[in-house]
């Protein structure tokens, strides 16, 4: 795809208003790899190559095991996920792709095992806003293979 446009040149205005959330989420008590974890596969859900070259990076550098993220569209299926992060992976993969319009009572009920309300409204925040950066990404054909870790830190 051709990139439409350069979002950092032209939506910076608009894309600060993001900022605020990313603030937020670094505030939160859920481990940051988490949350990186889980915007590499909503990244991975919808297709985004640019969010997903920048956060393999930043997983990688990170200390992520490539394993992992190898198989991290299989993670049902695979045993390198604790418990905790597969309630978070599952509430990340319903979230993003509402089937029938809803997110699963079991899909909650798992993930509420794991984490406090308030974290899950952070991981919900968390899903919410990765997902709204692939749209922009994917709309405006941000080019992959161009961002350096820590590059928007």
């Amino acid at each position: 795809m051709k990139q439409r446009l350069n979002l950092n040149e032209k939506g910076s205005n608009a894309l600060k208003s993001l900022y605020g959330i990313s603030k937020h989420l670094y505030n939160s008590t859920i481990d940051k790899q988490l949350f990186e974890l889980l915007y590499f596969r909503v990244s991975q859900i919808n297709g985004c190559a640019f969010c997903l070259d920048m956060h393999s990076k930043d997983l990688l550098a990170k200390g992520e095991s490539a394993q992992r993220l190898f198989v991290l569209d299989a993670w049902r299926e695979a045993p390198f996920f604790s418990e905790k992060e597969c309630a978070a992976l599952s509430w990340a993969e319903a979230v993003t792709k509402l089937d029938n319009g809803h997110v699963p009572d079991d899909t909650y009920e798992e993930v509420s095992k794991h984490f406090t309300e308030a974290e899950l409204i952070d991981l919900t925040l968390a899903v919410t806003a990765i997902n709204t950066y692939n749209r922009f990404n994917i709309a405006f054909g941000t080019p992959a293979g161009t961002y350096e870790v820590g590059q928007f830190s």
